[in-house]
């Protein structure tokens, strides 16, 4: 009898539960389907700032508070829909600390500041703080104003590398790697204790093609030379006076004083303030905007890695080449999709999932010819990132954008030095001459380096033959720019390796005039990348090291992406796998 009332109790709970989220649903449901409400003459508030995402995080964290969250798309899709939005006179533009280490997404939300533009409305940036990416994206505006007490901290690009082999040395640990590709220098930070002179070579031309963009920018933006702004960049950081001084921003004010510096924004003596993610939720349709046609949007973020998508405390998000597949043969049979564009954010990661994955595009695109396959290069798109992009008949990528790193590396890091300072000590019994070629305890043998050897460069030389194909040229002028080498978008667009610049609207204008539909006509864009439940986030969580776990949630972006690079090849892949992964480095 008392088991029974258990169950009914339980029963019971659980009954309760399930309604009171429905009904919770439900209510949020009601409220987001209505919209805000917005009166006219009023000021579109946007505040990137931290990580910019792709899509929205679907970790335990990000499903309890970022569910308002706005993605990089979001930020675009609010700007054009604000420029046709009779009700929105202008936009205040507020970037606070961006952690990336990268540029695209910033260039991405710039190119949708400046497109607002031409709608005669104007944009306002206000900088708490002025780093050079936060000014980088407000300089797009018509004013910038700084706050009184903060520096313009505007100094230029420059690029920080960590190299652990001094550290292995005096653990007793030694890097057992092999590499193909004289630039594929991700290994270099487990087996050198500073640039080789082929690691220095590309990062110096990363840092000054990078730098470049930056200064071209400015100089368009606050209506300088080049040269006076490089001139600029040398003197910063700014004080706030000198700030306005040089010309770099207009005004020093509050916050609060903007409603009376900037009277085109404000209306009966205050600013009608409309939020961005309040604003996400305007219905396109409520603005005469009636979609005809669907472009799928496909998006690849994270390390690449075999099996589900997930999040990794040690890696962050994960694509997995399961769930990717999944999802394209789902496509695949939706007929009322017109065109595919898939975007990518990724180091790379896995060569057999890259292989994997980079197989059911081509399987995709060439079912269905009359729907094109475009690739939109987000801040990443090396190496395994690359090699599943080569599938698109046309590559968009941001002038920021790192891209490349065709090479490989594989090999294992050998502890028996530092178990022996221990005192602990190992032995081995095998039956199979290479039965212990993954042996963390032993180098490789100089047979058993050469099967590595042999294996990586028939990879290779399929990694470039794909390439080549999906290029249009030859592997051998495909390994002339490949070995390893990141490029910019801009470099990589010069050597054949990227077709044009621009963003995902860039992608989708492409893919709509391979599609044959009017530049005009607006589409509705479906995307392919379902998040999971806070279950499926819940559960993930608990089989991850607690460690790694208060990690990932109280780490920056740049931090989890350097302990990212640390931790992957041990916690990510297969034993003895073949990488396809960028190395990593600070472009600041």
């Amino acid at each position: 009898m008392a088991v029974r009332r258990g169950v009914a109790l339980v029963l019971t709970l659980v009954t309760l539960a399930v309604i009171v989220s429905f009904t919770g649903m439900l209510f949020v449901y009601l409220l987001v389907s209505r919209g805000p409400s917005i009166e006219g003459d009023s000021t579109l508030v946007l505040r990137p700032g931290g990580d910019l995402q792709e899509t929205l995080p679907d970790d335990v964290v990000g499903q309890l508070i970022g569910s308002h969250a706005m993605t990089v798309r979001g930020f675009v899709d609010s700007l054009r829909m604000a420029k046709r939005d009779p009700r929105i006179t202008g936009v205040l533009l507020m970037p606070s600390s961006l952690d990336s280490p990268y540029w695209a997404k910033v260039q991405e939300l710039r190119d949708a500041v400046l497109d607002f533009r031409t709608s005669g409305k104007i944009v306002v940036a206000f900088l708490e703080y002025g780093g050079d990416r936060e000014y980088y994206l407000a300089s797009a505006a018509d004013r910038v104003f700084l706050l009184p007490t903060s520096a313009l901290d505007l100094t230029g690009v420059a690029s920080y590398e960590v190299f652990l082999r001094g550290a292995f040395d005096k653990l007793g640990a030694y890097p057992d790697f092999l590499q193909i590709g004289a630039y594929k220098t991700a290994v270099n930070q487990l087996t050198e204790k500073g640039f080789t002179p082929a690691h220095r070579e590309m990062t110096e031309s990363l840092n000054r093609d990078m730098y470049g963009q930056l200064v071209r920018g400015i100089a368009a933006a606050r209506k300088k030379t080049e040269a006076e702004v490089r001139q600029l960049l040398d003197q910063g950081p700014f004080a706030p006076e000198d700030a306005v001084r040089t010309g770099l921003v207009d005004a020093l004010a509050y916050e609060d004083q903007l409603d009376d510096r900037v009277p085109q924004l404000r209306q009966g003596g205050e600013m009608r303030r409309v939020d961005g993610g309040d604003y996400q939720r305007v219905s396109p349709q409520s603005l005469g905007i009636r979609p005809q046609s669907r472009i799928a949007v496909v998006y690849a973020t994270g390390m690449i890695a075999s099996g589900k998508s997930g999040y990794d405390p040690g890696n962050g998000v994960v694509v997995g080449s399961d769930t990717f597949v999944e999802q394209l043969r789902r496509l695949r049979d939706d007929d009322s999709i017109k065109a595919i564009v898939l975007r990518v954010d990724s180091p790379g990661g896995s060569s057999v999932a890259s292989d994997v994955m980079w197989r059911e595009l081509m399987i995709t695109r060439d079912q269905k010819p009359s729907r094109p396959l475009v690739t939109s290069m987000s801040d990443l798109a090396a190496s395994g990132g690359y090699y599943i992009s080569v599938a698109g008949q046309v590559i968009v990528a941001q002038p920021g954008t790192l891209t490349g790193s065709i090479g490989i590396f594989a090999g294992k890091v050998v502890v028996d030095g530092t178990l022996n300072t221990l005192g602990v000590t190992t032995d081995t019994v095998k039956s199979g001459t290479n039965a212990d070629i993954y042996s963390p305890f032993a180098r490789f043998s100089p047979g058993q380096r050469q099967k590595v050897a042999e294996y990586m460069q028939g990879f290779y030389t399929s990694f470039i033959t794909k390439v080549a194909d999906g290029r249009h040229t030859t592997p051998d002028r495909i390994d002339a720019v490949g070995q390893g080498r990141v490029w910019t978008g801009a470099q990589a667009r010069d050597r054949g390796l990227v077709d044009a610049l621009g963003g995902l609207d860039t992608a989708v204008a492409i893919a709509k005039q391979r599609a044959h539909i009017p530049a005009d006509e607006d589409v509705e864009l479906v995307v392919y990348s379902p998040r999971r439940s806070f279950y499926e986030a819940l559960t993930e969580l608990g089989r991850s090291s607690s460690a790694l776990g208060a990690w990932s949630v109280l780490a920056n972006a740049a931090q989890r992406q350097a302990l990212s690079t640390l931790v992957a090849p041990v916690t990510a892949f297969r034993r003895g796998e073949p990488l396809a992964l960028m190395p990593f480095a600070f472009v600041r």
